[in-house]
Formats: structure tokens, sequence, C-alpha cells
């Protein structure tokens, strides 16, 4: 602005010193003479003018080559970037499609603290240093943010700031406190800039964040090499932290190409809690941001995958009338067209229950840290009163927001699955430790893959260094 009103200043000040001049000498100036003052005065006018032009239209003029550095600076593993300006963070971009093209910025934003925020989205076309026109331009905007209604009561929440662009096809953008802030602002590229109607995954896993040193490598593997027996194609990680035999096994599947480490270390920017209540663990976010990877996932494997599956490292959502979930996937869409929601009951196998044959006690698995899924085999029945928590298949491209067990915004009705045709084994600590071995259901659904599954399980610990 100060720019704008400096070029005023300076414009008014040449006319009025050239119109002084010229009448001064009115009686000698040459046609040479005039000629100068005149060509000086419209370029003067034609410059300040422009000026004013991009202003009222928001764009922002930049030097190229400093705009092509900004744009160009390496994406840096922390993964999240700090809103100049303020205690909120951004994490990636994405072109929302089913919203007129805006620019969806999945965010973490301090709910008491928000403040009027600006998009600044950006082209960057490398074309424009070939000499072929100024393709490198600015866009400042307001910017519109939506925090999602679940947070737990947590000081920061998941949120999405949307921008929009009509005058350019922004390929980063970045938000601020300032509409005119360029060249002090990190920026983010824009991911999904055209919509796909094939996919390269049919099916991908999105596991929120592993923390706290997460050592459980035997579930993990058993886990992993389950999901390839029915259908999973790939798996998406948060990664806070872990042990290094987790992480010997993070780096053999990613190696496979199965699985993605997304980097999460949440805690170098704020106190993330342990839990979901803030009485009983405090901190800034709820656990670890989970909501806010979830959803992240979603976006980031919009367009990659047909189906994604949203639930913990410790959770197998298993059809059990079809052999996978493929056969189980067109069922389900062939009875509801309409949906991309479907809920799936969570069902308890306390880990402090063992099969009694010892079948699975393998001594080779010994030496590995972790449980033996595989060895849990009963499962606890519906507590009364009490509704069981869902996790989700979804197809991506009909929802919008998520939360951990439902969706908070979604095009068409969720499908809440049959507990006989899919529910997920999930091997934990009892929620009914009272209850003795007889009491409990005997469920060997995953058996059935024992002559595939062990030597996979074997393989992958091997190659793993473990």
């Amino acid at each position: 602005m100060c720019r704008i009103a400096f070029a005023w200043v300076s414009m008014q000040l040449l006319i009025e010193g050239v119109t002084c001049h010229l009448s001064a000498n009115a009686e000698t100036p040459s046609k040479d003479m005039k000629q100068r003052y005149l060509g000086l005065l419209a370029g003067v006018c034609t410059f300040t003018v422009s000026l004013l032009m991009w202003w009222h239209r928001g764009i922002i003029p930049w030097d190229q080559h400093r705009l092509s550095v900004l744009l160009d600076q390496p994406k840096t593993a922390d993964t999240f970037t700090r809103i100049h300006g303020s205690k909120h963070l951004m994490v990636s971009a994405f072109k929302d499609h089913r919203r007129n093209g805006a620019i969806r910025v999945i965010s973490i934003i301090k709910r008491q603290d928000l403040q009027e925020l600006y998009c600044v989205l950006c082209v960057h076309n490398n074309a424009s240093t070939k000499g072929d026109g100024a393709l490198n331009q600015c866009v400042s905007s307001k910017a519109q943010v939506e925090i999602h209604s679940d947070h737990y009561g947590f000081p920061y929440g998941t949120s999405d700031v949307f921008c929009t662009s009509p005058s350019i096809k922004a390929t980063h953008v970045s938000i601020s406190t300032h509409s005119n802030d360029i060249d002090s602002l990190k920026y983010l590229p824009i991911h999904n800039k055209e919509m796909k109607e094939s996919f390269k995954y049919s099916f991908t896993v999105c596991i929120s964040n592993l923390f706290g040193e997460y050592k459980n490598a035997l579930q993990f593997v058993q886990t992993m090499e389950v999901y390839k027996l029915i259908g999973i194609q790939r798996v998406v990680i948060y990664n806070s932290s872990c042990g290094p035999d987790v992480e010997k096994v993070l780096k053999h599947y990613s190696k496979e190409g199965t699985l993605e480490v997304v980097p999460w270390p949440i805690d170098k920017f704020l106190k993330p809690s342990h839990g979901w209540q803030p009485a009983e663990s405090p901190g800034d976010l709820h656990y670890y941001g989970q909501l806010t990877t979830l959803n992240e996932c979603i976006y980031r494997y919009m367009y990659q995958s047909r189906y994604l599956l949203l639930n913990d490292i410790d959770e197998i959502i298993m059809p059990y009338k079809h052999k996978s979930l493929g056969d189980l996937m067109d069922t389900l869409q062939k009875q509801h067209p309409a949906s991309g929601v479907f809920n799936i009951e969570n069902h308890i196998f306390p880990k402090t229950q063992f099969d009694d044959s010892g079948r699975f006690s393998r001594p080779e698995w010994k030496s590995v840290p972790g449980l033996n899924i595989l060895e849990h085999i009963y499962r606890e029945p519906d507590r009364k009163n009490v509704v069981n928590p869902t996790k989700m298949i979804i197809d991506p491209r009909r929802v919008e927001q998520t939360s951990v067990h439902t969706m908070l915004k979604h095009f068409g009705p969720a499908i809440k699955v049959p507990f006989d045709v899919c529910h997920i084994i999930h091997v934990r600590v009892p929620l009914q430790g009272y209850l003795h071995k007889d009491q409990l259901y005997e469920d060997k659904k995953l058996w059935e893959f024992e002559e595939k599954l062990i030597p996979n399980i074997n393989r992958a610990l091997n190659e793993s260094g473990l």
C-alpha cells in the first residue's frame, strides 16, 4: 500500500513539475523537449495506474526471481508450518473440486485466538524463466476458516482454511495475518489440482499417529500381512515416535512400497495430549493430533485410492462373509449406491486371554517385541446399554470432514454394516476384564489365513532384521 501511495504522490509531483517547467519556458521550449517531457509523464502515469489496478484486483506484483526462490523452498520433514503472525499451524493444501476449486488448507487452529487470516496464492510457472511472459504472480484474499466441531475441548482444533483465486491458477499457498505479506512466508504446494477417475490403489489404510516410542513390532507385522491378504495395497502412518524395532519394520514396508510414513513431530510445535479428555490428559491438542492426521490422509489419498479405511494400528477391519475387502465393498456399494461412508463395529479381543492349544505360540517370535494376535481368539460380548464404537470404510471423494468414530461432513447416507458381515478385530486390554474365558466368544477368523500368513510374517521379520 505504501508503494502505491508513494507512486501516486510521485506522479502528482512530476505532473506539477513538468507543468511549471513548461510554463516557465512557454516561449522557448523546443519540440524535442516537449516530446521528452510528455513521454516521461505518460510513463509515470501508466506505471501508477497499473499499480492501482493490481492492488484493486488483489494481485501483488513481485520480483520473479525472489518469488521463484520462495516457492522453490524444499518442503521440510517437519510437516508443520507456522501461520505467520499467529499461534496456528498449517499442514498441507489441496484443491477441492467439490467446492468450485477452492483451496483447502488442512490446519491446526488455536480456537480462542482466531484472528482475521489472509491467503496468499501464487503461480509458479518455470516457463517464465524463458522470457515468454511474467507468469509468476501472487493474489491476496481473505481466508474462510472452519474449525471442526470435534475438538474434545482442547485449545487447538483441526480446521480447514479455505482460499479462492478466480484470477489465477495457483500452484502454492500460504496463510498470514497480513494481506500484503509475501517474502516472510513459507509456501505449501497445492495438491489434487486435477480430478481423477482411476486410482493407483483400491484400498488404503489411514493409521493415525505412532507416539510414545511405540514398540509393538510383532503385532504390527502380523497386522500388515493380514491387510495384504484381504486386499489392502497401501498403508499410511503418521509417525511421532517409535522404538528401534518398529523403525526397522517401517523401513522394510516403505522399501517394499506398501507403506508411506508421514513425519508427525507435533511435540516440537505444541504440547499434545496422550488421550482424548483434557481433564485426564491435559495438553494443547487431542491425542497427538489424531483428528488432523485422519483428515489429512483423506485428502492426501483422495485421487490415489478407491476406498480408505480409517482405523488404529491395533485394529483390523475384517470381512466375515466375503473373501476380501473388494468383494465386501462390491456387495455393499450395490446395496447402497448413494453411500460413501460405511461404519464398522469395533469388538475387543482381550490380550489377557490366550488360546489354550498353543498352536501359534511359535518360538521364532518369542524374541520379537509385541503382541502375538493369533493367540488371542476370544471376543468380549456386547455390553448392555452400550453402543459399540465404529471405525469407517469410506469413498474419500464423498466426504469432507471426519472425526475418529463418525464422519462429520459427507455426501449421501452413512451405512452401519451388520456385525456378522464385517467387524473390527481389536486386540488390546480388556474392557470387561471381570469376565472369565467361558463368558467370551471364540473367534478364530485370523486362523483361516494360516497357510499364507505364517510364512509371510516370517519373511517380513527376517527382511526387517528382527
